[in-house]
């Protein structure tokens, strides 16, 4: 039972963690080589790494999506989508792909006269499932070498989880103690007088 306990505590951990790393914003520090547009087939489960900015996102099982293509300074590559997220999950409001997708054009340089920008996105670039992290915002920077700045909304949110965790731990620990162990142990002592006046009453039989 305890073996089992362990196996869904680590599954819980494992699953929170995944969504955490998909959802949280990061950083990248790239060029931006192109954009275009792509029709996408949304008819198979890989669907939940796509956005759903409306109620029409649900039924539809095609639609057109922006990319934007980059270089990163060590020379690995890095494509992004640009969807709406609108009011669904993650709870990023986004609403001007147009804008932004404007912004990625107006980026464009070359390997010979390179322009860096930070693109914020999140989400996950996995190729053989096809999936690409969602563009958030993007803005100039001086270099590859540049800052990305401080994730204070990662730190924020992870701290907020912390501090939540640990007092649904606290609280489960007290009632615990003070209701679920004072329960146990009176099981325990019946079963054990049960035990001693069965015991008790087999002896008078031999």
């Amino acid at each position: 039972m305890r073996y089992i306990s362990w196996t869904l505590i680590a599954i819980f951990w494992v699953i929170l963690g995944g969504v955490l790393y998909y959802t949280l914003p990061a950083k990248d520090i790239v060029r931006i080589v192109n954009t275009y547009e792509e029709r996408q087939d949304l008819n198979d489960w890989t669907r939940i790494f796509w956005s759903r900015p409306d109620n029409q996102s649900d039924i539809l099982v095609a639609r057109d999506v922006q990319f934007i293509q980059t270089v990163r300074a060590d020379g690995s590559l890095m494509v992004y989508r640009n969807e709406d997220t609108g009011w669904s999950w993650p709870p990023y409001f986004k609403f001007d792909t147009a804008n932004l997708y404007t912004e990625a054009n107006d980026a464009v340089s070359t390997k010979a006269v390179p322009e860096w920008y930070i693109v914020k996105h999140y989400g996950w670039r996995v190729k053989f499932l096809s999936t690409f992290p969602n563009a958030i915002s993007i803005r100039p920077v001086a270099g590859p070498d540049a800052s990305k700045g401080i994730p204070w909304v990662n730190i924020v949110i992870l701290l907020l989880l912390a501090a939540f965790f640990y007092a649904m731990w606290a609280r489960w620990r007290r009632f615990r103690k003070s209701q679920i162990d004072p329960l146990i142990e009176k099981i325990q002592d019946n079963w054990e007088i049960a035990k001693s006046a069965i015991n008790e009453k087999l002896g008078r039989f031999r």
